[in-house]
């Protein structure tokens, strides 16, 4: 999955979802899409003060890069937002991010969690070599069931039993 085949996969769902609903996602990578990369200490300092000026944030030359990233950390909460969030604000509905490291608190996560307790009550091999043994054993019954139902059955072979090709033929 990436951040595309999400989008696209939104856009598709979010017309189908009630007004004014609420959209739970997690940080996955590919619902975490930036709008706009933000400078981080590994850019370039040439290309962080072209991104400050772009953003019409004014300052003293020559400055160290410190500097400049103490600007941007200044304004990037204004920056600093996700395609799936202004995408689906735009259509009415909220969403609602979890922090880091939370998966207890994501639905689906409950939800797995009830299915697999589910399982384990009702299920008392996870292997499915024994489900299918298990099976085999209940036609086998079946089967002997049939067979006793339908009483003794006797074949009488009377007459000659061989072939009426001569033996030499059949070797």
């Amino acid at each position: 999955m990436d951040g595309d085949t999400f989008f696209d996969w939104l856009k598709n769902v979010l017309p189908l979802l009630d007004d004014n609903c609420v959209i739970v996602m997690d940080n996955a990578s590919y619902h975490s899409v930036k709008s706009e990369l933000c400078p981080t200490l590994a850019w370039k300092k040439c290309d962080i003060e072209k991104w400050l000026e772009e953003k019409g944030e004014t300052f003293e030359r020559p400055i160290i890069k410190p500097r400049l990233m103490e600007i941007v950390n200044r304004i990037k909460p204004q920056y600093n937002s996700y395609v799936i969030d202004e995408y689906v604000k735009s259509h009415g509905k909220e969403v609602l991010r979890l922090p880091p490291y939370h998966c207890e608190l994501n639905p689906i996560e409950l939800a797995w969690a009830f299915v697999k307790k589910h399982v384990k009550m009702n299920n008392t091999t996870f292997k499915l070599a024994d489900k299918e043994e298990e099976r085999f054993w209940e036609i086998d019954f079946v089967v002997d069931d049939v067979l006793e139902s339908m009483g003794s059955l006797v074949l009488t072979i009377t007459g000659d039993t061989s072939n009426s090709e001569s033996e030499e033929d059949s070797f």
